[in-house]
């Protein structure tokens, strides 16, 4: 009926004058947009099945190609806009939920775009990192409070397991199953190269991966999938996923579609059949029975790995942080709200959850009030977007920083946001083998070393510009920050002050 009827989002214009027919845009999409219509012997587009992915832009030979967003429009109103009828329209037609991918693009206040970062001149002069010595290396895990010496005053090591990063930054958690064999792999690869750490997420881990276990963070989440006493062996950590930004309070569900021959006996479960994980873990109730599943997973790897426990940060974020820091956990890392995903309900990615600026904060206060910010390192994630973040998150209290869209961005995301669909045109979110080749490992790992070497480059001078010449000196010290267009409340959130005082 017409009422079913929805006009293409977005719109395909080929120029005539430079379209040579050649396919190419009809083999490389594999929304099948595109085809060669043999009687007008012309290419022509469906434009209701476009994502803008941009794939068949971007290898256009002759540059024939755009896309652009449409502009037919619903009769303006403020409240009942274009998309919220679009999206009612959708679910009158289907009964269903509404499923969204990649992060909240919700014009929500992005906090790290409201603080600056103050620059030393004179009295604490800056630093050239380019000549003088600059320490970005950092350890994940607990720092003890008293040095111990014995009868003839040697040290007596009493470090529990640390990770030890190069830089200051790690790949967060995207599933095998979510994204491809090719992507988990430049991801491990450049892990590798940079001395940093990749999670595998809910996914369990490849065999073929096993040999860059060094640098793999290994995840154990509701559904279990693929965790067994090798798999938590070959990691350097162990990850207990709670909750994730993009859908906080809620499980996960990879379609049985996407779960081909490797990623049935990567996750141990059956071929083709969907992977559900359950919103709660069902032996975690307490503080207490999570303290249990910690010290499990110790003695399951003879307490030889640091365990993080991930969070999504939400409303009483700062309590539950408490918590786990007395639960024996080495690490909390904190997902925030504008965190991606692969697939989630878009009424709670978009309006549950908090800023993960103001979760930190609050986080980090708290755990120092209570006198044991030491017993536990904070990772965070959710939208770090350049090294500038980065900094500013160290700032506000954080050890080391989580990236994911940042880092598929880099293999060749153009952030169209379906990746539940399983046809990504760049090889990364989809496990169809012709889609997979797409993305090159070779290529991926070392566009993502390159971006983590240019952020560390940047992260350097900005220590620099401050005067601080180490990651720890720069860890908490929010003196080094102003906001800019803030309330009372937001800066005394953050901790921080406003610029001109």
């Amino acid at each position: 009926m017409a009422i079913e009827y929805l006009y293409p989002q977005f719109e395909v214009l080929r120029n005539p004058d430079r379209c040579i027919a050649c396919r190419v845009c009809e083999r490389q999409c594999s929304e099948e947009v595109h085809r060669y219509d043999h009687d007008l012997k012309k290419m022509v587009s469906d434009e209701s099945k476009c994502v803008c992915c941009h794939r068949c832009v971007s290898l256009c030979p002759t540059r024939a190609l755009k896309i652009t967003k449409t502009n037919h429009q619903f009769r303006e109103n403020a409240n009942w806009t274009g998309e919220v009828i679009q999206e009612v329209y959708r679910q009158a037609e289907s009964g269903g939920t509404l499923l969204s991918s990649m992060g909240n693009p919700k014009d929500y206040p992005i906090y790290w775009d409201k603080i600056l970062i103050n620059a030393s001149q004179v009295t604490n002069p800056s630093i050239d990192p380019l000549r003088e010595p600059m320490e970005i290396r950092t350890y994940l895990g607990k720092k003890p409070g008293t040095i111990e010496r014995d009868e003839n005053g040697k040290l007596i090591p009493n470090l529990t397991p640390r990770l030890r990063l190069d830089v200051p930054i790690m790949f967060s958690a995207m599933s095998y199953g979510s994204i491809s064999y090719n992507a988990h792999e430049s991801l491990a690869r450049a892990s590798k190269a940079m001395g940093t750490f990749y999670n595998t997420g809910e996914g369990g881990l490849h065999e073929d991966f096993y040999k860059w276990g060094g640098n793999t963070i290994v995840q154990v989440a509701s559904g279990r999938f693929g965790v067994e006493k090798d798999y938590l062996n070959a990691g350097a950590a162990v990850e207990i996923k709670i909750g994730q930004g993009a859908k906080p309070g809620i499980g996960g569900h990879l379609p049985g579609t996407k779960v081909a021959a490797d990623i049935s006996r990567t996750r141990m479960i059956p071929e083709g059949t969907d992977a559900i994980s359950p919103a709660p873990h069902h032996d975690i109730y307490s503080i207490e029975d999570l303290r249990q599943l910690v010290f499990s997973l110790k003695e399951a790897t003879a307490y030889k790995k640091p365990v993080i426990v991930k969070i999504s940060a939400v409303h009483n974020v700062a309590a539950i942080a408490s918590g786990i820091a007395r639960s024996g956990a080495d690490i909390i890392a904190i997902d925030g709200y504008r965190g991606g995903t692969g697939a989630a309900p878009t009424r709670i990615r978009d309006n549950v959850g908090i800023p993960i600026e103001l979760a930190l904060a609050a986080v980090d206060q708290r755990l120092r009030d209570e006198g044991i910010r030491d017993n536990v390192s904070i990772v965070v994630g959710g939208s770090i977007r350049n090294s500038a973040d980065i900094v500013k998150a160290i700032a506000l209290g954080a050890d080391a920083v989580y990236i994911a869209t940042s880092a598929l961005l880099t293999l060749g995301c153009h952030l169209c946001r379906t990746c539940q669909r399983g046809k990504c045109n760049w090889g990364i979110a989809t496990q169809r083998p012709e889609l997979v080749k797409r993305l090159n490992p070779d290529i991926g790992s070392e566009r993502l070393i390159n971006l983590l070497n240019a952020w560390s480059h940047e992260i350097r001078e900005m220590m620099g510009g401050m005067g601080i010449n180490s990651i720890e000196a720069l860890r908490g010290n929010r003196l080094m920050l102003r906001g800019i267009g803030l309330n009372e409340k937001e800066l005394e959130i953050l901790g921080i002050k406003h610029a001109g005082e």
